[in-house]
């Protein structure tokens, strides 16, 4: 029986109505900041988990990092959090364990992908395909192994950089006929291929709006009128954090200061606010019994 509450059914109920925005979230303050700003649902992206390794986007990381930074952000918000699964982690059995484990994280859902290892970004060339029947026996087993049927489970095919648009769409049937709930056609090249694709894939579809890749950078709404629910923004936080942070750091080595960005940061109170500190702090005195 599905939870009123469960994860994955806020983020069914997400994508009932008209489409919307899903931003990355590089860490669980970043998902307190979309909470607070109305956002649907949060996104872990497994390129911007690597890049806070300080590795590339080639499956180096392992089931168990991306599942542990999935607990501490599913805890912090009462968003739904969607996760980059990559590939699954291994074979249709790998995919068993890797759905159980981000279940148990509290994540809302996953997206897997037919790539073979050693995986690349989903903009990059030299992607390598697994096998259709591949792909879809990861996707039988991952929807054999959850335990909330509310549980989403995502094909993202990247075919279309690979083996080209027609086959793509012909991976997106086998996927949605293997039980995936959801098609993420990655790296698509113009808004006429979002809206062909559309047409051929008559499912819920997710867009990835990621910047400086294939794909034109178009607007939610633009999105939403081409037939895609969900509109992904994997890196954008995480770009303009890092793009923020080497500014400051250069400015700390030019001049010794950080005074001429003081202007762009959070001040203390409100970083604070973001964290609920004066809550810890009340409870804190209140287990004391005093006032």
């Amino acid at each position: 029986m599905i939870s009123p509450s469960s994860p994955g059914k806020l983020l069914r109920d997400a994508w009932s109505g008209p489409a919307f925005a899903i931003p990355g979230v590089f860490n669980a303050l970043v998902a307190k900041m979309a909470e607070r700003l109305g956002f649907r649902a949060v996104y872990l992206s497994g390129g911007a988990l690597s890049a806070a390794y300080g590795v590339p986007d080639v499956g180096l990381l392992t089931l168990s990092e991306f599942v542990q930074e999935a607990c501490i952000i599913a805890q912090a918000t009462n968003l739904p959090l969607l996760c980059d699964a990559d590939t699954g982690f291994g074979e249709a059995l790998n995919v068993e364990r890797t759905v159980r484990q981000f279940e148990n994280a509290g994540v809302a859902g996953i997206h897997l992908e037919d790539q073979q290892l050693p995986k690349r970004c989903g903009h990059l060339s030299g992607k390598s395909l697994v096998e259709p029947v591949t792909m879809a026996a990861k996707i039988r087993a991952a929807v054999a192994a959850r335990r909330d049927p509310s549980f989403v489970i995502i094909a993202r095919t990247d075919a279309r950089g690979v083996t080209g648009f027609d086959d793509a769409v012909s991976r997106a049937k086998a996927y949605l006929q293997a039980g995936a709930d959801a098609i993420f056609p990655e790296a698509l090249e113009s808004a006429e291929e979002f809206a062909a694709f559309a047409k051929a894939v008559p499912a819920t579809l997710l867009a990835n709006n990621t910047e400086f890749g294939k794909s034109p950078n178009l607007d939610v709404a633009e999105f939403g009128k081409l037939g895609y629910c969900m509109v992904l923004f994997p890196l954008t936080t995480l770009r303009a954090a890092l793009k923020s942070a080497g500014d400051t750091l250069a400015d700390i080595q030019a001049h010794g200061h950080q005074r001429d960005r003081l202007g762009q940061m959070l001040t203390r109170a409100e970083l604070y606010d973001l964290l609920n500190y004066k809550d810890y702090e009340a409870r804190d005195k209140a287990f004391f019994g005093t006032t």
